[in-house]
């Protein structure tokens, strides 16, 4: 594949999303309300591209990001043309969603420039209790996954800025430390809104199609490797 994009503009922006996606690690360290995340950091961040295509990660732990491609592709599939700015993806279940296991639970962000869907913001944190058979939402003797915890398919749980304030209620009332969990989710929420913000304003500095272009040679050189 050509390149399009000179040699600087590529590494300034390559840069540029890894540091997104550290500083979305950074806010869910800092603002986080449980030691499972805060000083354990077991949760993940990165970006993808307008197709769901992982472009950049951030600095926690990487056994996650296995599961983004699978969870990204589910999200855009299932999404379509139902995706506006202002929106908020929530999920975790492996079957319907791509998710890994219920604790571990994606909020995910479009990013719009403009009108143009641009890419995504991704979290994935391991949540301190989501309900089922035992605390922590790890029972080694449940023989369905209906008793391991509360099982969400691809929700909204911000509609075009709007907070979908039925999905909190449930949440709350279906975990044993809803204070915990709302505030890790809270924190996810921060992140993604945040690297929304800075993902927006870096494709608005080069243009859609200076970082599309430079998107498709990142994913062409790394299928040449």
């Amino acid at each position: 594949m050509t390149q399009r994009t000179d040699p600087i503009t590529a590494q300034v922006i390559r840069n540029a999303l890894s540091s997104i996606s550290d500083e979305m690690a950074l806010v869910i360290m800092r603002t986080a309300h449980s030691a499972i995340v805060r000083d354990s950091m077991d949760y993940s961040t990165g970006l993808c591209d307008r197709h769901g295509r992982i472009i950049a990660h951030g600095m926690t732990m990487a056994l996650h990001l296995g599961s983004f491609p699978d969870a990204m592709q589910k999200l855009v599939a299932a999404t379509g043309d139902d995706t506006h700015p202002g929106d908020i993806f929530v999920f975790n279940d492996p079957y319907v969603a791509g998710g890994m296991h219920l604790p571990d639970v994606y909020i995910v962000k479009p990013v719009f420039v403009g009108d143009a869907l641009e890419g995504y913001a991704c979290t994935l944190v391991h949540q301190t209790d989501m309900g089922g058979l035992a605390p922590g939402s790890t029972a080694v003797y449940a023989k369905e996954i209906y008793q391991e915890g509360v099982r969400i398919p691809i929700l909204k749980l911000y509609d075009r800025g709007v907070a979908n304030d039925t999905f909190f209620k449930m949440m709350a009332l279906n975990t044993r430390l809803p204070d915990m969990v709302m505030g890790d989710m809270q924190s996810q929420i921060a992140a993604v809104t945040s690297a929304g913000q800075a993902f927006e304003a870096l494709v608005g500095k080069y243009g859609s199609q200076v970082f599309r272009d430079f998107i498709d040679e990142m994913h062409a050189k790394s299928e040449e490797m």
